[in-house]
């Protein structure tokens, strides 16, 4: 057994009650910092515990509730988090039911999804949470069989000791809740978990297949009115007039006005865009009746002038700047090449690789250059709001509700407690519900037409609305002595509007002379995180010039991203080096076991592969290609992941294969381009997506087997398909792809 020698207090560590039907409940409120946990201290001796926000509720009758407080959208997280406080309860999984918790940050913290950090962040407090409650049942038990603590064993959801007593959960639940809560709990040991590491069936896997509601858009309250909006037609304008006289002559139409989604002059908190700040809504009985309704509304719009707004990063409060001007594609890569020309802002630099360069036998320099890219998140951008006087409803599907709250009660003036903030289940994310505008315009909405309200996105409307993966460009430069040792290395990069370098990431380390450098031209062309940011960008780059360097270098391409990374383990260049070599050589070796790479029976496969860090885990992609009808096409993938003790299995496959599948799509179809502001692509008949028949015939995945906490798993596996994909392509068809997309010719630059 582990001991967590970590103190907490009754009031931040767990809360306990007896429930009216008698049982114990646990409040997670160790999430929260100590002064908000007594914030809420009241309302939990209320009661009211069905408001909790994460807790443990064991019945009479043996069944443990487990609230699960992070949003669903895919990643399993319904399913995953639960069995970490199952794990250490030591019950029966069959005996565990599941609920989404509304939100609460005073409860449990900001509940937020994404940047693959619900498992890292759950991890402990969970395990902490079932080992707590484990103890109380057992020092219940001790009292009412009069013996030691010690002496008392459980095992799925029972109390046993060597004189024959045994007991139900169930049973002793009531007595717990009087027992103090535990100042130090053992944990298990990683040996010992029998739920954790094993694989268990997604726990709203009936109700997806069914068709039970689950998602935003099946949400619906009786009075409900559906409302649309309309956003000016491209960047960089504005809202002038309207005329909707014809429009509220339409069949089922209730009300047509315009709102303003910020103050003038209010700065911008956290996920806030202001993409276009007043728009134009449409509110009517049903979806077909407010689009049509739409149609027929006469909007002038007018280019906007550039705005200056400030906005908190990292504690500090910083002016940003938006452009006027109507953006194009062509022009954007324009303004990239003459600032690639500039002097850039130096990020990181090792030793002196201007000398380095100078002296080098070979120079290999490689630009690479990716689009916009929108999320298309298969569900429609959607929320419910209802919104009255003294207090607000909100519900639909959501990353960030935290940072939302916060937003909500500046915009509406009214305290936290009393906006209700319930998520669905997300069909999608990928960091665009994180951008928490349409749940502002929701609630305006509701507040004006003083009915509640459901609005709607159409798929044109998300598409051409922004918050996009920037663009960006990055110009990779290694230098090659007579011997053809890597002696210097170079990267520098910008984007619109931001750049895409992580200067500390490897090679940085592994290079005695390295520079890495970057600069961002401003846009008002809105952007936002996309599954794995900047990564997403720097994987392929990076990864694909690893593989033309070791060319120019005589080396098999896994061999010299070892060695490099073996100078890094044993002998670091600087100290900021932000990844651990000898996990990223673990997942490389485990790659290259299950891949079969440089075995004779493979010599005839045209193969690619990569790897990358980020979110503190390490993935690794081989991809198997062949010409299918004269085109590309990925037959198979073999993964190798590092991200640490892998708590349900089939869910992590799940989630590597599914970041396969999206990243080719990605990297063969992936662009946005604008003219004059209008976003070009507005649908998927011409924004293309990968289709089913597209996807490889298999997908094999490996983990790293290994005791240390989880860590992040959404997000890693996705960047380093595009590297593999450029790699695999060149041993396929001879040709260096530099571009992306790879396959279609939609975002390239003109040479």
């Amino acid at each position: 057994m582990m001991e967590n020698k970590k103190t907490y207090t009754r009031r931040s560590f767990i809360q306990s009650s007896v429930l009216a039907g008698g049982g114990l409940m646990l409040s997670f409120s160790w999430f929260s910092e100590a002064k908000a946990v007594e914030k809420g201290l009241s309302s939990n001796l209320t009661g009211e515990w069905n408001q909790l926000n994460g807790y443990i509720q064991i019945t009479t009758d043996n069944i443990v509730k487990i609230m699960c407080p992070n949003p669903e959208f895919g990643q399993n997280v319904m399913t995953s988090l639960p069995m970490i406080a199952a794990e250490e309860l030591d019950v029966d999984w069959k005996d565990v039911k599941v609920e989404m918790a509304s939100h609460d940050n005073v409860k449990f913290g900001n509940q937020f999804t994404g940047g693959s950090n619900s498992m890292r962040a759950y991890w402990k407090p969970l395990r902490n949470a079932g080992a707590s409650a484990r103890q109380m049942l057992i020092e219940a038990a001790a009292q009412a069989w009069n013996v030691p603590a010690a002496e008392i064993t459980t095992k799925a959801g029972i109390l046993s000791h060597s004189s024959g007593k045994v007991a139900k959960y169930g049973e002793m639940a009531a007595k717990a809740a009087t027992i103090a809560v535990p100042k130090e709990v053992k944990l298990k040991s990683p040996k010992d978990f029998s739920i954790v590491r094993n694989s268990k069936k997604n726990t709203e896997g009936v109700k997806i297949v069914t068709g039970k509601p689950l998602f935003g858009m099946d949400y619906s309250m009786e009075g409900m009115q559906i409302a649309m909006v309309q956003h000016p037609p491209a960047f960089g304008m504005k809202l002038k007039s309207f005329d909707a006289s014809a429009a509220l002559k339409m069949p089922g139409i209730k009300d047509v006005f315009s709102i303003k989604i910020f103050e003038e002059g209010s700065d911008r908190g956290a996920f806030e865009t202001r993409t276009f700040n007043e728009l134009v809504a449409i509110v009517g009985k049903s979806t077909w009746e407010v689009m049509n309704a739409r149609k027929v509304l006469k909007v002038d719009w007018e280019v906007a002038p550039e705005r200056k707004e400030f906005m908190m990063v990292r504690g500090n409060k910083v002016e940003e700047i938006t452009p006027s001007g109507l953006e194009s594609t062509d022009l954007h890569f324009e303004k990239m090449r003459e600032w690639a020309k500039k002097s850039p802002k130096v990020l990181r630099k090792d030793g002196d690789p201007e000398a380095a360069f100078k002296n080098a036998a070979v120079v290999i320099e490689r630009t690479y250059n990716a689009p916009f890219l929108a999320h298309n998140c298969m569900e429609p951008i959607n929320f419910f709001a209802h919104v009255e006087t003294d207090k607000a409803l909100f519900v639909g599907p959501l990353q960030a509700p935290n940072f939302a709250e916060a937003t909500l009660a500046a915009r509406f003036g009214l305290p936290t407690d009393k906006i209700e903030i319930l998520m669905t289940r997300m069909g999608g994310g990928f960091g665009r519900r994180a951008y928490h505008h349409y749940m502002v315009e929701a609630g305006l909405i509701s507040q004006k037409a003083k009915t509640p309200i459901k609005l709607i996105y159409s798929r044109e409307d998300d598409m051409t609305y922004g918050i996009y993966r920037p663009m960006y460009t990055a110009t990779y430069r290694a230098a090659l002595d007579q011997n053809k040792n890597l002696i210097g290395f170079h990267v520098t990069g910008g984007g619109i509007p931001e750049n895409p370098i992580h200067a500390n990431r490897f090679p940085a380390g592994a290079v005695d002379n390295y520079l890495a450098d970057g600069w961002e031209i401003p846009s008002n062309i809105t952007i936002g995180a996309f599954r794995a940011p900047r990564s997403n960008f720097n994987a392929a780059a990076e990864q694909s010039f690893l593989d033309e360097v070791a060319e120019a270098m005589g080396k098999d391409p896994i061999q010299l991203r070892l060695d490099l990374l073996k100078k890094a383990k044993e002998r670091p260049v600087g100290s900021n080096n932000d990844y651990d070599p000898g996990r990223y050589i673990g997942v490389l070796e485990l790659l290259k076991e299950k891949s079969g790479w440089g075995r004779s029976e493979n010599a005839g496969k045209k193969r690619g592969v990569a790897a990358y860090f980020c979110h503190a885990s390490y993935a690794g992609h081989v991809v198997d290609m062949v010409l299918r009808d004269g085109q590309p096409y990925v037959e198979k993938v073999i993964s190798a992941v590092d991200c640490g003790v892998v708590v349900n299995p089939d869910a992590a496959t799940n989630m590597v294969q599914g970041a396969v599948v999206d990243g080719i799509g990605q990297s063969f179809y992936g662009a946005l381009t604008h003219k004059n502001g209008v976003a070009e692509q507005n649908n998927f008949h011409n924004y293309r997506m990968i289709r089913a028949n597209e996807a490889p015939q298999k997908i094999e995945v490996h983990f790293v087997q290994n005791d240390i906490d989880p860590t992040g798993l959404g997000e890693p596996p996705f960047p380093p398909v595009f590297g593999a994909v450029a790699n695999a392509l060149f041993q396929t068809t001879g040709q260096r792809y530099y571009n992306q997309p790879f396959v279609s010719d939609q975002g390239q630059p003109k040479s």
